[in-house]
């Protein structure tokens, strides 16, 4: 549950980004990613984070 939780987090912050800066970051796949640019960290940290703290 937890894996899945966090998983899910991740997948979507980075696509978020993506959909974002589309000329600085693509993002591809579900189980397996593929990634290309420039992610910002303390974003996906912050989704992360708030992810373990139970937060949306």
């Amino acid at each position: 549950m937890l894996e899945e939780k966090l998983k899910e987090a991740i997948i979507g912050e980075l696509k978020r980004q993506a959909a974002n800066r589309p000329q600085s970051l693509k993002v591809e796949g579900a189980d397996e990613l593929i990634v290309n640019g420039k992610i910002d960290l303390a974003e996906l940290v912050m989704v992360i984070a708030g992810s373990l703290a139970g937060g949306p």
